[in-house]
């Protein structure tokens, strides 16, 4: 039975790779399939409808709530100008100096990965940060990397992946907020590496043009921010209210981005605008997270299909016989075996990799925590170099290249992040 459920899931990876299915969508015939391969009853106790879809589907919810939050966020400070303001600032401190703009890129790009993630995150950083560089002589290619690989550097503190490991793989989220400051040294320095060494193995090419594509959003961008003018100082501030209070207070994820949200509007916006400003960014970000969203509802099911006793029982020994259990070998298979969460591969923790993650915690392969490390670790490649990931492809298109050109570039840098959690993980936890 479990020789089935592998063959299950290799057919929903290969759907996947071959775009047949969208992810969500294979994810959840998925779950479907495995629950009745694993002899799951139509409906009761332990049943397709009740446990895998029914339950399933509402699991992440507290994940949910808080990527709606977070993109609220995301579309509040680009609606008031603080993401403009905040890029901007940097580049006039930087001047003519390519190395120096980057570097205040990349800080701005870390920042804003904090308070949300995917395309958003890219294009509150990029529409100006990019072409920017590629102004004072970046290549185009070092200018889409040094984005992501900032927005990676934050990840590490973006409250709703906290709260969907901590959901995902039923761990406090305190266990997550620890293991991601271990894991934050790695990607910062990863950031600032590939600043430093791209910026000076390339050299400096003047190319000042960007796609025409591209061209439309940025002017509008650049119009409404040109309108605004430059943030409140103390505005520019949002970004670490939800951080402040998550970390220095221990306030629950949610209210931490409740406080973020209201913190960007009281300073930025005028009483009499406030109830309009509030709902029409609230509508723009329900736009930005209804993907997010369906996919959390199809991990959800997934989830639910891998942990039921039948998938369990029948998974283990197969599971077991090919897990490394020596700290040694753990590194070296896992970090070995990195490029197969890139093209929404079976080790990407938005797609397959989330029911493999279930596996190993329900069989009791390995703690929970372990896995964390194993999942929080691949997260750093794929939201970096995966070219199906959407902050990539943006990132990439704007810029005037292709996804590929930059996961040739940056993988390097976040295989040697996934290598360092993967040693803490081994270290720390098993």
């Amino acid at each position: 039975m479990g020789v089935v459920i592998l063959l299950v899931m290799a057919a929903g990876v290969a759907a996947m790779l071959t775009r047949r299915l969208p992810t969500a969508f294979a994810l959840v015939v998925l779950g479907v399939v495995i629950a009745f391969v694993a002899g799951a009853p139509l409906s009761g106790e332990n049943s397709v409808l009740d446990t895998v879809v029914q339950g399933g589907a509402p699991m992440l919810a507290a994940t949910m709530i808080a990527i709606l939050l977070g993109s609220w966020l995301g579309k509040l400070l680009d609606e008031t100008g603080i993401a403009g303001t905040l890029v901007r600032k940097i580049v006039e401190f930087g001047g003519d100096r390519p190395v120096v703009v980057a570097l205040g890129v990349l800080a701005v790009s870390t920042l804003v990965g904090t308070v949300t993630g995917s395309a958003p995150a890219a294009m509150l950083a990029g529409i100006i940060g990019i072409p920017a560089m590629i102004a004072v002589g970046i290549p185009k290619v070092t200018a889409a990397g040094t984005i992501l690989m900032g927005i990676a550097a934050g990840m590490p503190f973006e409250l709703p992946i906290w709260q969907f490991f901590s959901t995902a793989l039923e761990l406090p989220v305190d266990t997550v907020r620890g293991f991601m400051l271990k894991l934050f040294p790695f990607a910062l320095a990863a950031a600032v590496l590939f600043v430093l060494i791209e910026t000076r193995r390339r050299g400096v090419e003047h190319a000042w043009s960007l796609k025409s594509a591209s061209a439309k959003p940025s002017a509008k961008s650049s119009s409404r921010r040109e309108q605004l003018g430059d943030a409140p100082w103390y505005a520019l501030l949002t970004p670490v209210v939800p951080l402040v209070l998550a970390l220095g207070f221990e306030v629950a994820i949610l209210p931490s981005m409740l406080a973020g949200v209201l913190y960007a509007l009281v300073t930025t916006t005028p009483p009499r605008e406030m109830n309009k400003r509030l709902l029409r960014t609230l509508y723009g970000a329900f736009e930005v997270a209804a993907a997010p969203i369906v996919l959390f509802v199809a991990i959800g099911i997934l989830l639910a299909a891998v942990k039921l006793p039948g998938a369990v029982d029948s998974l283990e020994p197969l599971v077991k016989a090919v897990s490394p259990q020596n700290p040694v070998l753990f590194v070296l298979v896992f970090t070995l075996l990195v490029p197969l969460c890139l093209y929404r591969g079976p080790l990407n923790v938005y797609g397959l990799g989330a029911g493999i993650a279930g596996v190993l915690i329900a069989a009791g392969i390995y703690p929970a925590v372990a896995v964390l490390g194993l999942a929080t670790s691949y997260n750093q490649v794929f939201g970096v170099s995966d070219p199906t990931s959407t902050q990539t492809v943006w990132s990439a298109q704007y810029a005037g290249v292709t996804p590929q050109q930059v996961m040739l570039r940056t993988l390097p840098y976040v295989w040697a992040v996934a290598l360092g959690g993967f040693c803490v993980t081994a270290a720390g936890y098993l």
